[in-house]
């Protein structure tokens, strides 16, 4: 039975809010909080760098950030004029800068129009923070672990936090607050704090993926000009190749990653690190560095697994209490989904609280839970069915609904949208990734029938057919209504409002 509980802010008492961590989630998440508390205070673990450097707590910011065109829309909301700041940093701009797209069915090679900035996680964090830190009435609280939350007598309400500063870990204080939202990303401790105050806790969707990073930086000489905005090789799945991208950031720097899910870790030696860049399935990257200078050694990074919480499901939620960012769902960097989810649910969080200050509704923290599983649920989606391929990953979690199918049909896309140099489907495929546009957009009766008309006697084709004819006796449409899930419209509400 769901404890019904009302939420402080039906009360209307709208004083303080406290954000656990001050990572891009958490400064994104205090900026929207400030339009409607008195006060908000971000509470984090590490202390914060004087200039653009990375945190302690943020072992993958070394390796390649990006934002993708509905983050930096969202971005741009929020912190009005954030990409022209960024480029008066020094980041360097995307426009007139070529893209390169090699997979295994070939390269395809466009401009890119936009005047987007392309900088390292340290820069990004740093503009951002210090726009936060500009807001009167945000402040900030560091060298402190949250090692708990504060509760009310009947356990039904979250009325602040146990803290710990790190200089004096024997000494532990209380902080209270109306609204408590936990973006401390992949090492949150909610479910356990949770648990341990009695609440069932559902098990999370778990990809285990094994994905393995290494990066490496160079310096770009005062006389050269790179011409090239990103270069992506693809890895195949079929062969276990890995994946390379190249890109330039602030100060002129590029930067290179190796990847590849399923625990075939690229190199870290320096050596070998060029040796693996020279095997990737296209040589232009190798070509590239050739002019460059190394500056770092390779650096690693690696991830057992990504998860998927389902804290919408339980019975018991107190109010007074939310979480956001990889702390409620862990993606795949190498999409950039990460960062733009993030922004998409404090731009859904800004929406809730906006509604609930004009019409005052109970269970607004349980509502807003709702909302962002509604968010998370396509990305996921498209999350496992982009990694599940690679042989090394597998997946523990709920029924994921047509991934067979994606799969096969992603590949004959993709190959259709690259042999036939159709630059606006390829283009359609990576907005439907980075989360810009809804999967219909590419997964419909109109595109599927064209795109198997196109690729007619290919393998691709004959198992995308051979799989829609488990499904009898129904037009195209009706059996996609079967195959794919319907997932709602949520994350694209924003979109369809500014007419996107």
């Amino acid at each position: 039975m769901m404890i019904k509980t009302e939420v402080n802010v039906t009360k209307g008492n709208w004083e303080k809010a406290i954000v656990i961590g001050g990572g891009m989630a958490g400064l994104l998440s205090a900026r929207v909080l400030s339009d409607y508390y008195s006060e908000v205070l971000i509470i984090e673990k590490d202390d914060l760098p004087v200039k653009p450097e990375i945190r302690a707590g943020t072992p993958q910011a070394f390796h390649p950030h990006r934002f993708t065109p509905r983050g930096k829309m969202i971005m741009e909301q929020l912190f009005p004029g954030f990409n022209d700041e960024l480029l008066s940093c020094g980041a360097p701009s995307t426009q007139n800068k070529m893209i390169h797209q090699t997979n295994h069915y070939g390269s395809l090679v466009m401009p890119n129009t936009e005047n987007d900035a392309t900088f390292s996680r340290a820069l990004l964090e740093w503009v951002c923070r210090q726009r936060v830190k500009g807001i009167s009435n945000i402040k900030f609280l560091t060298k402190v672990d949250v090692i708990g939350l504060l509760m009310s007598s009947d356990q039904a309400v979250v009325t602040g936090v146990y803290v710990r500063e790190r200089e004096q870990p024997g000494q532990q204080n209380t902080l209270s607050a109306d609204i408590v939202i936990d973006t401390s990303g992949r090492s949150s401790k909610l479910t356990k704090w949770l648990q341990h105050l009695g609440f069932d806790v559902p098990s999370p969707d778990i990809l285990k993926i094994s994905l393995g990073y290494s990066t490496r930086h160079y310096k770009i000489p005062s006389h050269l000009s790179v011409n090239w905005d990103v270069i992506r090789i693809a890895g195949d799945p079929s062969n276990k190749t890995l994946t390379g991208v190249f890109s330039t950031i602030e100060n002129n720097i590029a930067e290179t990653v190796l990847y590849r899910p399923g625990g075939h870790y690229p190199t870290t030696n320096v050596d070998e690190y060029e040796q693996e860049i020279a095997k990737l399935a296209d040589p232009l990257i190798a070509e590239v560095l050739q002019e460059l200078e190394p500056i770092t050694v390779p650096r690693g990074y690696r991830m057992t697994e990504l998860f998927r919480h389902h804290f919408e499901e339980m019975e018991q939620w107190p109010s007074g209490l939310l979480v956001l960012g990889d702390a409620f769902c862990h993606f795949d960097p190498i999409f950039g989904q990460g960062m733009t989810m993030a922004a998409i649910e404090a731009e859904m969080l800004e929406a809730c609280l906006r509604e609930q200050r004009n019409h005052p509704l109970p269970y607004f923290e349980r509502n807003i839970l709702e909302k962002m599983n509604e968010i998370v649920e396509p990305a996921w989606w498209l999350n496992c069915a982009a990694n599940l391929p690679w042989q090394g990953v597998s997946y523990a979690g709920k029924q994921l609904k047509g991934i067979e199918f994606a799969q096969k049909y992603f590949a004959l896309y993709i190959k259709h949208a690259t042999t036939k140099r159709n630059f606006e489907r390829y283009g359609l495929y990576w907005a439907v990734n980075t989360l810009l546009l809804p999967l219909d957009r590419i997964v419909n009766s109109h595109m599927i029938s064209s795109i198997l008309a196109s690729e007619e006697g290919s393998s691709e084709s004959k198992e995308l057919l051979c799989e829609l004819s488990n499904v009898c006796g129904q037009t195209l449409e009706e059996q996609l209504s079967q195959i794919i899930p319907a997932f709602p419209s949520t994350a694209f509400e924003h979109l369809n409002a500014q007419k996107l």
